[in-house]
């Protein structure tokens, strides 16, 4: 199972001129090895971007992707691993989506498909993420 981060998905829903035709293709891709995924948080972010439940439910339908809800084990380490960043003088900004991600990819030993790696590789780091540089 390949855990989708928001970034990818959204490409794909606003058919963003960059990277519309590389999160189709590893969409496609990780379709082909098993199934995609994003949990409660990617859900969350996504519906900020659609009218209804219904339509955020048929975006994901078309693209084939199920909600997998996050791990107690990953919700505790989200936020213990969002205290170690803050205590090394990260800032406190919204970024807080990308540890409970990045800990449910851990705790459940998903790959991550994202745009973004920045923060999984510093606090992820055995976590496998299918990027564009990778």
């Amino acid at each position: 199972m390949t855990l989708v981060d928001t970034n990818v998905i959204l490409d794909v829903l606003t058919r963003d001129s960059k990277w519309l035709e590389w999160s189709v293709e590893q969409l496609h891709h990780r379709r082909d090895i098993g199934q995609l995924s994003i949990n409660e948080i990617g859900y969350a972010e996504i519906a900020v971007r659609m009218s209804s439940e219904a339509e955020l439910q048929f975006a994901l339908n078309e693209l084939s992707i199920v909600l997998d809800r996050t791990p107690t084990p990953a919700l505790f380490l989200a936020g213990k691993t969002f205290q170690r960043y803050r205590r090394a003088g990260g800032p406190r900004v919204a970024i807080l989506p990308d540890f409970f991600i990045g800990a449910h990819a851990q705790t459940a030993r998903l790959a991550i498909l994202t745009r973004d790696a920045r923060r999984y590789r510093t606090y992820f780091p055995n976590v496998e993420l299918i990027t564009p540089e990778a």
